[in-house]
């Protein structure tokens, strides 16, 4: 993990967070505060960190917690008003063959857990962790959820010293794993895939099937996951305004991950459950420098369009490079370029290809390419596409354009009533 660092005025506000820190909402509500709750941005040893159901981040002090990346300690009972006193770990559930489970938020304390949604205590709550969780310690450190992909199968790991109890969630079952090489996590948490032991101020990843750390650990988690003046990411920036957002390429890949693409960062916001998230796009394909002109995905692969060159990545858990790439966009798709934009729909072998006030459809079942019909379309000057299941988004400047389907778009000699981008869209302020 690298600190993001951006090259524009727009990119510095639109993305106020390093390659490692949520980038949402962190309002924090109104609330009891207490003078006495040390400043995080001091440096913390948090006793617990979660993401609630919501993708909001909270982090366990004492009495206190933080909810999101700014603000102050607020009192845990203004949350979880059951609570009495501190909580030694926490994790959200992931379970979706059970939704009674999924997403809620365990909390533990000494001997007993809680469950909550929506911050009300389900019925039975607090039980003995034994009786929840059978052949799990008492008196935790850390606990994170692990997704089937990531564990072998939907599981928790709970941590107490040096062990890690790896809990399966199905069977009911405990593997114990001691992992002396990483550091005693006094909370731990996922993010985006990784997994983060937090001891003192300071974090380190780890991989949650061995615990093996591969990089240069620890790092400040004052530079990553807080927003704190004068570390890093400079947390006092204050968000762009929807009115000033302008993207470069957009796309959802087979996984159901959506990426918007600006400048030399992209932001990936498939999902709100853990926030939104930004990240220079070398991160995920190390190959592409200094930002796309269009994008678009097929066949369990992401293809980046940069100048007169296609890279083409399979997109699995991490975007691979097909050898033998990049190529040109006419040794790819049979025609000059540049592009201004694309984009293949849902279950379809088409890419629509957007230069100008035209648009191309690319055969990506012919080998060679085959470039199908060319139509004019009622807009020029084109940043972005996206197309998904509520139909395609033409993005120019702060607006998109919808369509419901790429025959209409083709057919359309007027330009429907365009629509401003809002922070439902992406972080940006409405």
């Amino acid at each position: 993990m690298e600190l993001v660092v951006t090259k524009t005025l727009f990119l510095c506000v639109l993305f106020t967070v390093s390659t490692a820190a949520p980038l949402q909402d962190a309002a924090v509500e109104d609330g009891d505060t207490s003078p006495a709750v040390v400043d995080r941005c001091a440096g913390v040893e948090f006793d617990a960190i979660t993401p609630n159901e919501k993708g909001k981040t909270l982090f366990f002090k004492g009495d206190h917690l933080w909810n999101g990346f700014t603000g102050s300690a607020q009192l845990s009972t203004l949350y979880f008003k059951e609570l009495n006193g501190p909580v030694n770990a926490a994790f959200r559930m992931h379970n979706t063959e059970n939704p009674d489970d999924h997403d809620h938020i365990y909390l533990f304390q000494d001997d007993k857990v809680y469950s909550y949604f929506n911050q009300n205590l389900e019925e039975g709550y607090p039980k003995q962790i034994e009786e929840d969780f059978p052949g799990v310690p008492t008196h935790l450190d850390a606990a994170v959820e692990c997704p089937k992909g990531e564990c072998m199968t939907d599981s928790v790991l709970f941590f107490k010293g040096q062990d890690a109890h790896v809990y399966d969630i199905t069977t009911k079952t405990v593997k114990t794993k001691t992992w002396s090489h990483l550091p005693s996590c006094t909370s731990a948490f996922r993010w985006l895939e990784h997994y983060y032991c937090f001891h003192g101020h300071n974090f380190t990843r780890f991989n949650p099937v061995s615990g093996e750390v591969t990089g240069t650990y620890p790092k400040d988690a004052r530079h990553y996951f807080i927003n704190c003046p004068n570390f890093g990411h400079g947390g006092d920036r204050k968000p762009l305004k929807c009115s000033d957002v302008k993207l470069n390429a957009a796309t959802t890949d087979d996984g159901g991950r959506t990426y918007f693409f600006a400048g030399p960062i992209y932001m990936r916001v498939d999902s709100h459950r853990d926030g939104f998230h930004a990240f220079p796009i070398t991160r995920a394909w190390e190959e592409v420098n200094d930002g796309v002109d269009a994008v678009f995905s097929y066949d369990n692969k992401i293809y980046l369009i940069k100048g007169d060159q296609v890279y083409i990545y399979k997109a699995d858990a991490h975007f691979t490079l097909i050898e033998g790439y990049p190529k040109t966009i006419t040794e790819e798709l049979g025609i000059e370029g540049p592009v201004d934009a694309a984009f293949v729909c849902p279950n379809e072998n088409i890419a629509h290809i957007i230069q100008g006030n035209r648009m191309r459809d690319i055969v990506l079942t012919a080998t060679p390419r085959v470039v199908g019909r060319v139509v004019p379309l009622p807009l020029s000057n084109i940043d972005a596409s996206l197309c998904g299941e509520d139909g395609i988004k033409i993005f120019r400047g702060s607006q998109f354009y919808r369509y419901e389907s790429p025959m209409i778009l083709a057919m359309g000699r007027i330009a429907p009533v365009p629509v401003a981008i809002t922070s439902a869209i992406m972080p940006c302020e409405d």
